[in-house]
């Protein structure tokens, strides 16, 4: 139950991480600072795969962060469902 608990944990802060990302890359002097670094670090590359598959609109509109989220959601339902 605890390592059930942990992957629900870590989901949730990468699912928090990309939020901050997101509202963040509408203030882009924010890049400047270390933490936003970090974050970009590990949140951009998984965002990137679905910049691919979904290229923002009129180059302003990023539509890649709605489908990263239900990807992650759908892939913690799967992990759990398989270890538990």
């Amino acid at each position: 139950m605890l390592i059930y608990k942990l992957i629900q944990i870590l989901f949730l802060v990468y699912s928090y991480m990309l939020i901050i990302r997101c509202i963040a890359s509408w203030l882009p002097e924010l890049t400047q600072y270390k933490w936003m670094q970090f974050l970009m670090f590990y949140v951009d590359p998984y965002l990137n795969l679905f910049r691919r598959i979904i290229p923002p609109i009129g180059g302003t509109i990023d539509l890649s962060p709605v489908l990263a989220f239900f990807s992650l959601r759908l892939l913690e339902t799967l992990i759990l469902k398989l270890l538990f």
